[in-house]
């Protein structure tokens, strides 16, 4: 599909009011066509004609009364619903291509996400989306009234008189190849500029996120040169497309100068002749105007809807990245899940090019299961709870729950049966009753506040100024690292899954805190098959099942104290923490 298709598919849904739209533009543009028409009876009939002096002023108050109705009381009405309807379909076509990108973000894979820039997924849902309006209300209506209006002054001029009217259009095939070669490297220009500008709001947005750091390590001189050389870029970036452009501005500005000079001569010398009235060559001289000014208007719409297709262009090719990870064609949503997982022979990488990071992962999860994956950073931990919600998909072998290969079940089904707790939970800014509600977004304020109770978060939360009404802040920073767990926690409790996977969930607490969550922890895995995955041992003695996976093979699996006797690379990594914490 083309980027121009592509567009008008979201304009299609108001295609009448484009026409109603279109329909009061001709009116609205061809009421000014009168004027020179009017211009020439009053010259020639009333000022340079031979009526008395009582009926020359009776005909012009008749003249300028119908031209005031006309201009004043008639063209207002126009004036404004031409103006916002056209306003009306820009903002909703804008408004339907947001929705559309917010939709396709969510379908993207993590992979995507990965590599690419957070700051640049927001220019082109914000800043691109936006330059595209031109195409609507410039491409779609404004370009075709300026053609009607170039038809109609052409037709009128013609009829004046057909030699005057060639000495006028006589510079237009100049037109055509200026904006022909002019506008080619225009929507380079345009695109390069546009590139640039999300660089740096991706730069930008890295950077605000990293304030902290940058803070501690007292990085703000060597940021700010940093930040001076993406601005630099962007500005010559910037200061290459204004160049350009005042160079096509003035040569079509100087291209329509010419016309002008042409036709006060020529005309001028027809009139000296007898060939042609005065009042014939004011009103011709005021067409002119109205054959250029929509020429003009042509000739800008021309810029504007060349950066609006390098903006759309860029939309566009956010909108076709594919879906790395999407619905079988037989999918099917499941109801209730027991919590049997099962790997059979999972061999996964990142890429096409990357090492495996999973090489034949045998594995077997019983529903009710609490099962803690352990061993060095980089061994495979993390991906293997990635493959589970399908956050990734696997190269080798299959994943099964409840006996239903993972790539069976349908991926929202899938997922909301599966709660997960990080280290670094994300919070989102508004109150702690709405982040909460993420967990499940129709549940009661009883439902809520049960599920803080039960995450051993509603005590603290009662003690803030206002309650679950309290606003939070981005990622939460208002609250500690305990009172984000428990929140997360929380979420989870009103989700009710019958999976739950804990990613460090108390690591980077202090001991009061790491107990609290603790305490919730454990009675939200209550009675559901949980994968815990942790750096600390101390803190999985409990589980059913220790798995230990080193350079992303199982090396050996069973409970504490089985490991601790079997004296294997479990037994040596226990003996390690202990040294290291008696130190």
């Amino acid at each position: 599909m083309s980027s121009l298709k592509a567009y008008i598919s979201f304009v299609k849904p108001y295609w009448h009011l484009v026409l109603i739209t279109v329909l009061i533009g001709i009116i609205k543009f061809g009421i000014p066509l009168t004027l020179p028409l009017v211009l020439k009876y009053v010259v020639d009939s009333l000022l340079l004609g031979s009526l008395t002096h009582n009926d020359k002023v009776v005909q012009l108050s008749f003249i300028i009364g119908g031209a005031f109705v006309l201009y004043v009381i008639i063209r207002y009405p126009i004036e404004y619903y031409r103006q916002y309807f056209a306003q009306l379909i820009t903002n909703r076509t804008l408004f339907d291509i947001r929705n559309r990108l917010y939709d396709h973000m969510h379908k993207l894979s993590l992979r995507y996400y990965e590599n690419h820039k957070v700051g640049e997924i927001i220019s082109r849902m914000i800043n691109d989306v936006e330059q595209t309006k031109s195409l609507v209300e410039t491409g779609m209506m404004n370009i075709w009234l300026d053609i009607i209006t170039l038809s109609i002054v052409l037709g009128i001029m013609s009829y004046m008189d057909s030699s005057l009217t060639l000495i006028a259009i006589a510079i237009l095939p100049l037109y055509v190849v200026a904006v022909k070669v002019l506008y080619r490297r225009m929507s380079a220009l345009t695109k390069a500029r546009s590139q640039s500008l999300a660089e740096m709001q991706g730069y930008l947005h890295e950077r605000v996120n990293g304030i902290p750091f940058i803070k501690s390590f007292t990085l703000e001189q060597h940021e700010k040169g940093q930040f001076s050389r993406k601005n630099e870029q962007l500005l010559e970036q910037s200061l290459a497309h204004t160049r350009w452009n005042a160079l096509t501005h003035g040569i079509i500005n100087t291209l329509t100068d010419i016309s002008p000079l042409l036709v006060i001569a020529y005309g001028g010398y027809q009139v000296i002749q007898g060939n042609l009235s005065v009042g014939s060559l004011v009103a011709f001289f005021a067409f002119l105007d109205r054959l250029y000014n929509p020429l003009r208007r042509l000739v800008n719409s021309s810029t504007e809807l060349t950066q609006a297709s390098a903006s759309l262009e860029r939309v566009l090719e956010f909108l076709r990245e594919p879906y790395d990870i999407s619905d079988a064609p037989d999918a099917k949503p499941v109801n209730a899940l027991k919590g049997r997982i099962q790997f059979h022979g999972v061999w996964f990488k990142y890429g096409d090019d990357a090492d495996w990071v999973l090489k034949d992962i045998q594995l077997d999860i019983s529903p009710g299961e609490t099962v803690a994956i352990v061993g060095m950073s980089g061994g495979g931990k993390s991906s293997i709870i990635s493959l589970i919600p399908r956050f990734y998909d696997i190269q080798k072998g299959a994943i099964y729950i409840d006996n239903q290969n993972i790539r069976k079940i349908a991926l929202k089904s899938l997922r909301s049966q599966i709660g997960i707790v990080l280290q670094d939970n994300i919070l989102f800014s508004g109150t702690i009753r709405e982040n909460i509600l993420f967990g499940r977004p129709e549940a009661t304020d009883e439902e809520v506040i049960e599920a803080a109770k039960a995450a051993n978060a509603h005590d603290f939360i009662l003690q803030l100024r206002h309650g679950y009404n309290t606003e939070i802040g981005e990622r939460g920073v208002k609250l500690s690292g305990g009172q984000k767990q428990r929140i997360a926690i929380a979420r989870v409790f009103l989700k009710d899954p019958g999976m739950i996977i804990l990613d460090e969930a108390t690591s980077a607490l202090d001991l009061e805190s790491e107990h609290l969550v603790q305490e919730s922890l454990e009675k939200l895995v209550k009675n559901r098959t949980t994968i815990i995955i942790a750096h600390r041992l101390s803190t999985i003695t409990h589980a059913d099942r220790i798995i230990l996976i080193e350079h992303g093979e199982i090396m050996e699996q069973g409970t504490h104290t089985e490991l601790i006797k079997a004296n294997g690379p479990y037994a040596r990594l226990n003996h390690i923490q202990k040294v290291r914490d008696a130190v």
